[in-house]
């Protein structure tokens, strides 16, 4: 095996991650690789061989105690030579002392669980067509400048860290449609944001604090798109209000993976999450 050499990505590398991305089946956002990136700069690494990228990995910190590692991938035909474990290494280095969350997909649990990550519960994803127009709602908008500061505050105290800038960016993305529930005057009880994918749209994050505000964010979301168009969603299995508006809105599971931390995990009311943000950044 020749040298191998870690190092942030250039903005090259990063689309070439979300090619590998795509391959592997992953159906990223068509903004995801200037948005992600965009969030921990020094956070997403490339391991080079031989002049090529051959591994990347993210590790995005969220201030000095949570980070989320995502994007793990070696190039198929370098797989084996222990070129994975080396960018885990450096990953996990740069988030030294952090609670790190993780979404593992099945046959690398045990992987993650030798490495020191200890399972929360399963993320299912569910996918179905988007369904058609929903009726006017004159409680859900969509942000303006004004409303980040209590958007953002009610986005960390779902997610288990403040992200102010990272959700500034994700609800004005290219391809991106936020919506919250103002209601009432002055209030957020939940907000959720579709993006287009490579194969149809992404719901996520999907926060609510009922059933019935979430059901109304999820289908004038879903109304954005092309009736046959395919939504997909994560939901964490222990909110069962989630998987009952998911069945409801004829969506249904196709993918599953394990929340996993290395650490204490953060605390975060997971009956009012009926969407994860992605995968990749918690």
């Amino acid at each position: 095996m020749s040298e191998i050499t870690i190092r942030p990505m250039t903005d090259a590398d990063m689309a070439l991650a979300v090619e590998w991305a795509a391959a592997e089946g992953w159906n990223p956002g068509l903004s995801d690789a200037a948005l992600f990136r965009q969030t921990d700069p020094d956070g997403f690494l490339v391991a080079i061989e031989a002049g090529e990228p051959v591994a990347c990995i993210s590790v995005v910190s969220y201030g000095e105690r949570l980070g989320f590692l995502g994007f793990y991938i070696v190039r198929p035909d370098r797989r084996g030579r222990g070129i994975g474990w080396r960018i885990w290494q450096a990953g996990m280095a740069h988030l030294a002392g952090r609670t790190i969350g993780l979404d593992g997909v099945v046959d690398q649990q045990e992987n993650y669980r030798r490495a020191g990550f200890a399972p929360s519960h399963r993320n299912i994803r569910h996918s179905g067509p988007a369904g058609g127009a929903a009726r006017p709602d004159p409680d859900l908008r969509t942000p303006t400048p004004t409303d980040l500061d209590a958007l953002a505050a009610f986005d960390a105290a779902h997610f288990g860290a403040m992200r102010r800038d990272f959700v500034a960016r994700w609800i004005a993305a290219p391809g991106h449609r936020a919506l919250f529930c103002g209601a009432p005057a002055g209030t957020v009880s939940g907000y959720g944001v579709i993006r287009a994918c490579r194969d149809g749209f992404k719901i996520g994050p999907l926060f609510s604090t009922s059933q019935k505000t979430a059901s109304r964010l999820l289908g004038a979301l879903a109304a954005t798109c092309a009736p046959d168009a395919p939504i997909v969603l994560d939901i964490p299995e222990p909110n069962a209000s989630a998987l009952q508006l998911a069945a409801a809105a004829r969506l249904q599971p196709i993918f599953e993976t394990a929340r996993m931390w290395h650490g204490t995990a953060p605390e975060m009311p997971l009956g009012q999450v009926y969407g994860v943000t992605s995968f990749e950044l918690g």
